[in-house]
């Protein structure tokens, strides 16, 4: 594998993909930050939080850069649309199978059956993540999209 390039466009798709979920948030197209999500599993200070989860956010990108690169060596080839694909399977799974399970392994978030307690004030993300808004699913994906088609467009492959 080539490692200077995952840690190139691994840090390049993050920065990216965190540039759309957080904007569209600031444009109030969907209520989820995922720096704060991450940040709160790992701190109660809210005013840490935000900062802390971009740092796990973004070690959580070169992760899966690593993993993209796995595939992307096993195939013989990185293109933009390879790429695009990977971020979308990651955004379904995303959205289907880890946001309704966040809950019961963030520390700080409510759960569906017994709501918001002092100490877990965070709301449930639901399936696909749709107690965030109804667009929440469409950028999250979009995210994903633009993660996996930098990441493919990017790496190089070691011959």
């Amino acid at each position: 594998m080539n490692l200077p390039s995952i840690l190139l466009w691994g840090f390049v798709a993050s920065v990216v993909m965190a540039t759309i979920t957080e904007g569209s948030r600031g444009l109030g197209w969907t209520r989820m930050s995922v720096p704060f999500m991450l940040g709160s599993m790992f701190t109660a200070d809210y005013d840490s939080a935000s900062p802390v989860g971009i740092v796990v956010h973004l070690l959580g990108g070169w992760a899966f850069a690593l993993l993209y690169a796995l595939v992307f060596q096993a195939l013989g080839r990185a293109t933009w649309w390879t790429g695009a694909l990977l971020g979308l399977v990651q955004a379904i799974a995303v959205l289907v199978l880890v946001m309704p399970v966040l809950p019961s392994l963030h520390p700080r978030m409510a759960n569906e059956r017994t709501g918001p307690e002092p100490t877990r004030a965070l709301e449930p993300p639901g399936f696909m993540a749709l107690n965030y808004g109804t667009r929440t699913p469409l950028f999250t994906v979009l995210a994903h999209l633009a993660y996996g088609a930098i990441l493919g467009g990017g790496y190089r492959l070691l011959s």
